[in-house]
């Protein structure tokens, strides 16, 4: 009977890291790596949250039609170890933006690399930002 608790014991603790692990995706497979693209516009919404933060920008496509842009950054924990805040954006901002396009254009996302504030200079960076 120890056995069989043990072993039960043995394929839960598996079955929870292996199912963890399975959750997180490669940035590889939702980015297009290598093409790094920029957009320029007005802060929709700046969502601070856990597994990823998200920052929505309302800007032109290439056609010049205006989209809203869903940018994907890291974790508040990881965005905090490099200078940003909750409050350091906030909606009206006009920002330009650099990240990697998300591999269906339509879907007008890119994964976070840089954002400029050019009203008052602020500047933020990955710390991958550049690292292919």
């Amino acid at each position: 009977m120890k056995h069989r608790m043990v072993v039960l014991l043995v394929i839960m603790a598996v079955a929870f890291v292996g199912g963890q692990a399975w959750a997180h995706h490669s940035s590889t497979s939702v980015y297009i790596q290598g093409k790094p693209m920029k957009i320029e516009g007005t802060l929709k919404e700046f969502i601070w949250r856990n597994p990823h933060s998200f920052i929505k920008v309302d800007a032109p496509d290439e056609q010049g039609a205006m989209q809203t842009w869903v940018i994907e950054g890291a974790a508040p924990t990881q965005l905090s170890e490099t200078g940003m805040t909750k409050s350091t954006l906030r909606p009206g901002d006009h920002l330009i933006v650099t990240g990697k396009p998300g591999r269906v254009a339509e879907d007008h996302r890119m994964l976070l690399e840089s954002i400029e504030r050019p009203s008052d200079g602020w500047k933020w960076q990955t710390a991958a930002a550049g690292v292919q």
